[in-house]
């Protein structure tokens, strides 16, 4: 039999397979990639058997979790074990703190299937706090510059193309902007916490001790940047992405409309993808009317209802320029040149797209 581990390294290294014998509601609020939910008990018994352990004791509890996973629900819950096992012999099971209800997962695999299959020692928590530290030890160590630019310059193009960048918004499942909203849902905070710091511990092992990340705020839709980054990310140097008006204009209309309505439409279906797309356009207007003002907010909008009318008719997208030329020249141009100005003395290079990429790939080179 493969031992238990510790090597927390080594499974998030490997993206190895993993089985989480926790609550379905403990596993909704953060987990791993590459796991699944397979629980020892549910929500509901859980429930129980926690209120039975506060009111009678560890003993009492354990029977009443006997009691109500026995006969045929054990033996589905062994099954669904036993058959994660066999198709993942390299995997592990782990829960919260990789104590009794792991230990009883290993144990009945043993004796009702056959299957001896390892556990991970500290289970959920001590995992969550190497990647935890994964983070913080890599804002004390490592070497930091962030992409900024006006909207539509294309930052989390460069972003893609680097090998040692870290994509705040890829993580985040959300452009971070007010129309950032993508048609599948943002991961919890702690999978996207997770997942940033997987990503952060690949790519250290793989020798990249600098870091590229785009220049963003606190939040990324509903996910929140790692506290000692963000912080970090007030003073850390800046590259200054240039484009000219036009190309943001068309980079916009790609991303913001034709990309995100057939991203609606694939996961929504042709009936009711183009009516969702068009309410979290016209949703993500609305999120900024304060801002805007009330006038231009309903030039904006009336702009934009001839435009998604345009392309709910025809499929012809050009109507959506002039609501993206309005935004840009009256609301968000004024904004970012306001920010690059107070960032001016962080500034160490400015160029287009080829002459970031270059710099930034030259800059690392440089500091390895």
């Amino acid at each position: 039999m493969r031992p238990d581990t510790s090597n927390y390294r080594e499974i998030f290294l490997n993206d190895v397979p993993m089985m989480d014998a926790r609550a379905p509601v403990e596993f909704i609020k953060g987990a791993f990639p590459h796991t699944v939910n397979l629980p020892l008990m549910n929500d509901i018994e859980r429930q129980k058997v926690g209120t039975c352990y506060k009111q009678h004791g560890q003993e009492a509890a354990i029977a009443l979790g006997h009691q109500l996973v026995s006969g045929a629900t054990k033996a589905e819950r062994i099954e669904a074990w036993a058959a994660f096992a066999r198709a993942n012999p390299q995997g592990y099971l782990y829960c919260f703190r990789g104590g009794l209800r792991s230990q009883l997962v290993q144990q009945w695999l043993k004796t009702e299937a056959g299957i001896e299959y390892p556990r991970v020692k500290g289970g959920y928590k001590a995992m969550r706090t190497f990647l935890l530290e994964t983070t913080q030890q890599a804002v004390e160590q490592c070497d930091f510059v962030l992409v900024g630019g006006l909207t539509g310059t294309g930052k989390t193009d460069v972003i893609t193309q680097l090998a040692n960048s870290l994509d705040l918004e890829g993580h985040a499942n959300h452009r971070g902007s007010s129309f950032g909203k993508r048609a599948t849902p943002q991961p919890a905070q702690i999978d996207f916490e997770n997942s940033l710091a997987i990503d952060i511990l690949k790519k250290r092992a793989a020798g990249h001790e600098q870091f590229v990340l785009e220049d963003e705020g606190r939040i990324v839709g509903s996910c929140s940047v790692p506290l000692e980054l963000y912080q970090g990310m007030q003073d850390y140097p800046l590259v200054w992405l240039d484009d000219s008006f036009e190309d943001r204009v068309e980079r916009i209309l790609r991303d913001y409309v034709v990309d995100l309505c057939a991203e609606f439409i694939d996961t929504h279906g042709a009936e009711h993808g183009f009516a969702r797309f068009a309410a979290r356009l016209r949703q993500s207007l609305a999120n900024i009317v304060k801002r805007l003002g009330g006038e231009r907010h309903q030039r904006m909008s009336a702009l934009m209802d001839q435009a998604l009318a345009e392309q709910e008719a025809t499929g012809r997208v050009d109507l959506h320029r002039a609501w993206i030329e309005g935004l840009l020249r009256e609301y968000y141009d004024p904004m970012y040149a306001f920010q690059r100005e107070s960032k001016a003395s962080r500034i160490e290079f400015a160029g287009e797209q080829a002459a970031v990429l270059e710099y930034l790939r030259q800059r690392e080179l440089a500091r390895a």
